[in-house]
């Protein structure tokens, strides 16, 4: 007897990815709750739309990209949704951040204490789109153009709003080291004094 709906299927192929959904869903609303009501919209999609997925093609990407999908229409029901498209002038105080961590040698501070509460807390307090960019690619592990198309936007944003979301989550980080005295915070200038 043949399953008409797929549900099998939809089990086998789907259902796997459950977890991978959630840590996106969470990077995107930054709520437990709402990240909960995120992956059940989006499993509710999926499975309404299983016949539109083409077996063999990705079904973690088919799912992400319903995930965001349904975030945005979520904040377009809260008229809540604001992008910018601001260009790379707005990287320049994320550069100059890292040029002071050099300058601090600061290089392998972030291997000497553990970071990943801070780290997480970064990726958190990232705006929207920086966040699911880094989330997809750093946290999940999928490829520019994977990305791009699970965010429908260009491989060259995705490049430029990764850059721009590495860099804060750095400049997080130099910030949580100096909050914990390992860094030099702003000394520049008192170094030959010490």
């Amino acid at each position: 007897m043949t399953d008409p709906s797929g549900t099998a299927d939809f089990e086998r192929d789907a259902l796997p990815w459950l977890n991978d959904v959630a840590r996106f869903a969470l990077s995107l609303t930054r709520d437990e709750t709402e990240a909960d009501d995120l992956v059940q919209m989006t499993y509710l999609n999926a499975f309404r739309g299983w016949h539109t997925f083409k077996p063999g093609t990705d079904v973690r990407k088919w799912l992400f990209t319903i995930c965001r999908n349904a975030f945005l229409k979520s904040l377009r029901k809260q008229d809540r949704l604001v992008f910018s498209e601001e260009g790379d002038l707005d990287a320049m105080p994320s550069v100059m951040g890292h040029i002071y961590a050099e300058r601090q040698e600061m290089g392998d501070l972030l291997s000497r204490i553990d970071v990943g509460p801070a780290i997480d807390r970064a990726i958190r307090e990232l705006p929207e789109p920086h966040r699911s960019i880094l989330t997809l690619v750093d946290v999940e592990g999928l490829h520019y153009q994977e990305a791009a198309e699970v965010l429908e936007v260009p491989v060259g944003t995705v490049r430029s709003r990764l850059f721009r979301a590495r860099r804060a989550v750095q400049e997080s980080l130099i910030r949580h080291a100096e909050d914990m005295g390992l860094a030099g915070g702003n000394q520049e200038g008192t170094d030959a004094a010490s």
